[in-house]
């Protein structure tokens, strides 16, 4: 923490303890106060002991469960704490909240088990890196790890009988470009009551370009809901800013597994970015694993929602016993209010391994973030099964090959069915930026009870074009649209 981050934060606590309360305000008041001093980094200073380890070594160190912030009272949540050290080198502030009041959460080497030994000399002022939730969400007697806030401004979380995968993060700024990562400075944890099902976080951010003050209301369940209400602070202007912004690994499946020697058919936590626009459409993107950076724009205004999805459910398609990746959860963002005019961005990054989260989708809004200028945003996150609305046919799978008369390309999408769409008198409408589109079928699939799309793209001359494809049946869409980037 900055030298004079926690003066100006106990005095605003003080004043708050003075009135009775210490709240989403008072995180507001300090963002703005912040916002109006240069960013001074967090200090990394660290015993090399800690700053050496590797992600094995700091995996060893392990918060003691029986030490469980609210395990003696026997309240619906409890939290375990992350230790300072490897990649995670930053203190982050903490606190509990309880009746208004906050108290700061006491760091110790009493509370962790140090496999290889506790380092020596530790400070006792040392503090925490970040923190997790625990609460019953598989069954009631038992606590399971259902969200944690560890690096930068990232989180994630799991709902009923899923397993850790993608990841969402406060702001994203520069994404796919010259990156600028936002940290979340400290965390205001309110104690829950007995019985509650949701808790409430409310969080301090801080960048070269901004500062901002958010809450977050977490309710774990079949889906777990995030609720989530940011206010920004510009300390500049803010071009290439994410707004609810979502961290995917995308490693291959289908015709991208060709460049893997790999016993899994696929590897991924998504496999498709879905948005749901303003304009009532449904969007099917699948993921690739690019080359080259590739980044993705689609104009909207005032945008329904979007996510990043494992929408592949069947373990036998991925023939991982270990990862499980068909347990992974999707995650729906849910705009609430008008976030008017911009655009949801998809960036693809090139990965050689599952350990990259090599895919980023946000929002962006048309008008850069001015400095001086605060911007408001609320959304709810949606964790788990994939949020479907509407009765639209959905794109379960794509594939591409080479065609018999080269350089053509050979496209193969199976779409399901939704009820009562009858597969007779469905009609495709496939478009192309570039190119040609040849040889286009539409037929039944006995195997899925759908339909699969089959059409060749001639590109000609060009490396690169956008294709889109959509069902129709009495002259109506009947399919999401289906989306796709094809480089040579």
């Amino acid at each position: 923490m900055i030298a004079a981050l926690p003066l100006v934060a106990a005095g605003s606590s003080a004043h708050a303890a003075r009135k009775g309360s210490f709240g989403e305000a008072e995180v507001q008041a300090l963002a703005r106060d912040l916002a109006r001093r240069a960013f001074t980094p967090p200090s990394k200073d660290l015993p090399q002991t800690l700053a050496k380890l590797d992600y094995d070594a700091y995996r060893d160190i392990r918060f003691d469960p029986a030490q469980a912030l609210w395990k003696a009272q026997g309240l619906p949540f409890q939290l375990q704490f992350f230790h300072r050290g490897g990649l995670f080198r930053e203190q982050v502030d903490l606190y509990e909240l309880r009746d208004g009041q906050p108290t700061p959460i006491a760091y110790s080497t009493e509370q962790f088990n140090f496999k290889r030994g506790a380092p020596s000399g530790l400070s006792p002022h040392l503090g925490f890196a970040g923190f997790r939730i625990h609460a019953p969400i598989n069954k009631a007697s038992y606590f399971d790890e259902v969200a944690v806030f560890l690096g930068a401004s990232y989180f994630r979380a799991v709902a009923k009988g899923m397993l850790y995968g993608l990841s969402a993060r406060g702001l994203a700024i520069g994404t796919g470009g010259q990156e600028e990562f936002p940290i979340f400075r400290s965390f205001w944890i309110e104690r829950p009551e007995l019985g509650t099902r949701s808790l409430t976080i409310l969080a301090l951010l801080d960048s070269v370009s901004c500062t901002g003050a958010f809450k977050f209301v977490v309710t774990p369940g079949e889906t777990t809901i995030f609720d989530v209400s940011a206010k920004i602070f510009p300390r500049r202007a803010i071009a290439n800013v994410g707004i609810a912004p979502l961290t995917s690994m995308f490693l291959f499946a289908g015709d991208s597994a060709r460049r893997f020697d790999d016993f899994r058919p696929r590897v991924h936590d998504s496999d498709g970015l879905s948005v749901s626009n303003g304009r009532g459409e449904r969007l099917w993107r699948p993921l690739v694993n690019p080359q080259v950076v590739q980044t993705s724009a689609f104009q909207d205004k005032n945008p329904r929602g979007f996510g990043l999805v494992q929408r592949e459910r069947r373990l036998a398609a991925y023939q991982d016993l270990e990862a499980r990746y068909d347990l992974r959860p999707s995650l729906w963002v849910e705009p609430k209010g008008a976030w008017g005019p911009g655009q949801v961005r998809l960036v693809e990054l090139p990965a050689a391994t599952e350990y990259e989260d090599n895919i980023a989708a946000f929002w962006t809004p048309t008008a850069p973030l001015r400095a001086g200028s605060p911007a408001s945003f609320a959304y709810r996150l949606h964790w788990g099964p994939e949020q479907v609305g509407g009765a639209l046919a959905r794109v379960v799978q794509t594939r591409s090959g080479a065609a018999a008369k080269p350089p053509r390309r050979r496209f193969v999408i199976d779409f399901d069915m939704p009820a009562g769409v009858p597969a007779d008198g469905v009609g495709v409408s496939v478009t192309t930026s570039h190119g040609e589109i040849l040889e286009k079928h539409l037929l039944p699939n006995p195997a899925t009870r759908g339909l699969r799309l089959s059409f060749e793209l001639d590109p000609g001359q060009a490396r690169g074009a956008d294709l889109r494809a959509q069902l129709a049946w009495s002259g109506r869409p009947c399919s999401e649209v289906w989306l796709y980037r094809w480089t040579a």
